[in-house]
């Protein structure tokens, strides 16, 4: 073969083609809210805040996926919660937090981002969060406050 692209059956042993889904969500991250109580019933409900990032992070999610089905078997998910730099700091310290030197160390919680965003893409990325099986969560500043995550199948591990 000379010059000619080279086609999946021309690779017998190759690992077939794996579907990594971006979904980015513009502005601050949010954590999962502690489940509220309503005196009156004894009900507990999902703060109001909470449901609303969940419901644009779904909707986000369904972008990314175009139309596709949720992805089954064991997954990988990467996931970066980029915070605004406080307006407050000087240049120094700003250029220090771009820089990774400084990291967001209050709330959220990085647990309960990845609840938030584990619950938003249920049914949407994947069937339910209980397939991911390996997980990594990095707070940081950044001058584009977003939520970015990475989701990719794990190909040929207990699927």
């Amino acid at each position: 073969m000379t010059g000619a692209a080279l086609d999946i059956n021309d690779r017998p042993f190759a690992l077939p083609a794996v579907r990594t889904v971006v979904v980015e969500m513009p502005g601050e991250p949010r954590g999962k809210g502690r489940a509220r109580f309503s005196r009156a019933s004894g009900v507990a409900y999902t703060p109001a805040a909470t449901r609303n990032f969940e419901g644009s992070l779904k909707y986000m999610a369904q972008l990314a996926m175009k139309g596709a089905p949720p992805i089954e078997g064991p997954l990988k998910v990467e996931v970066l919660a980029a915070f605004s730099i406080p307006q407050s700091w000087s240049n120094k310290k700003k250029a220090a937090a771009m820089a990774g030197l400084i990291r967001p160390t209050g709330k959220p919680d990085a647990d309960n981002v990845l609840k938030s965003a584990g619950d938003a893409l249920n049914q949407v990325v994947w069937r339910d969060d209980a397939q991911i099986v390996i997980a990594t969560i990095a707070k940081r500043y950044s001058d584009r406050p977003r939520l970015w995550i990475t989701v990719e199948p794990l190909i040929g591990e207990g699927a």
